[in-house]
């Protein structure tokens, strides 16, 4: 292990995903360039662009987000997932390029987890968005992905922010990025009826209210929100077991309370909590760039 090897393990959180972008950013401006990044679901796409040089391209795409274009990007269909991800994935190759895993700038990879078997799965082989579309493949929302002799899946499921894979990679010292610290801290769940019948959360509704063949009870929360309040509360448990028996070397937590699971329009507020969250670390990152010098003798 190498430590003067900086490793950086992007946690996942959908939306607030887009935070991770701010950070690299921000370290960036420190100084800071990860000698292997890792990252779970949307840290695993995040971390794909920057590793292929294309993080660029991937922070205008996120800022011109909006309503409108952004459900163009859902083909919704009822198997294995509410969402195919072909429409999403043809525009992220148009992004970050259709690259191999051998292309990538720096070492990176990616989690998933085995539907079959309950096991983590590293992804370094092979093509990145292969990886990077298993493991943002959140249960119920998006199909499942066959990959050799199985089905993976969102990989928050066994590590929501991937330190033990950055160590593995041989990052003598981590810094990890953690979404969900504050997930749970929103006032209120959201009435179905809340919910407006056009738009992408309408139809992601009427989708699953005809799938499940029943109406929502009155003053009842809407679907999509018990779905991901409850796959927050799972990823957050989860991951602070996982950060208690491998802590990093220094843990930044953007906070943004309000952002949910599709708010990915959102992408100002996130990338704002993303540098506030650096800022916040500025002496310990002092400390770690100090630290990774190579002593001389």
């Amino acid at each position: 292990m190498n430590r003067a090897c900086i490793g950086l393990a992007l946690g996942g959180g959908a939306a607030r995903g887009w935070s991770h972008i701010a950070v690299l950013r921000e370290l960036e401006l420190k100084g800071i360039r990860p000698g292997v990044v890792a990252g779970t679901s949307i840290g695993a796409l995040v971390g794909a662009a920057y590793a292929l040089g294309r993080l660029g391209a991937l922070e205008v795409w996120v800022r011109a987000m909006r309503w409108p274009n952004l459900a163009g990007y859902f083909d919704i269909r009822l198997e294995g997932g509410l969402i195919a991800g072909e429409r999403l994935m043809a525009a992220l190759a148009e992004l970050i390029g259709d690259a191999n895993f051998a292309d990538c700038h720096i070492p990176f990879a990616a989690v998933a987890t085995d539907l079959e078997t309950g096991q983590e799965r590293w992804l370094r082989e092979g093509r990145v968005l292969d990886a990077v579309r298993a493991s943002i493949a959140m249960p119920i929302l998006f199909s499942p992905v066959r990959h050799e002799d199985t089905w993976l899946v969102d990989g928050g499921l066994v590590n929501p922010v991937p330190v033990s894979l950055c160590r593995a990679m041989g990052a003598g010292q981590v810094i990890a990025v953690d979404l969900l610290s504050d997930a749970l801290e929103r006032e209120t769940l959201k009435p179905a009826s809340s919910i407006p019948e056009k738009g992408l959360f309408g139809r992601v509704r009427r989708a699953m209210t005809a799938w499940l063949g029943r109406g929502d009870g009155v003053g009842m929360p809407s679907i999509l929100d018990v779905m991901g309040r409850s796959v927050n509360i799972m990823q957050l448990r989860i991951g602070r077991s996982r950060l208690a028996g491998d802590p990093p070397d220094i843990l930044l937590m953007p906070r943004m309370p309000e952002i949910g699971l599709l708010d990915f329009h959102r992408a100002e507020e996130a990338m704002q909590a993303g540098r506030q969250a650096v800022d916040r670390a500025s002496s310990a990152l002092h400390l770690l760039i100090r630290d990774s010098q190579p002593t001389t003798e």
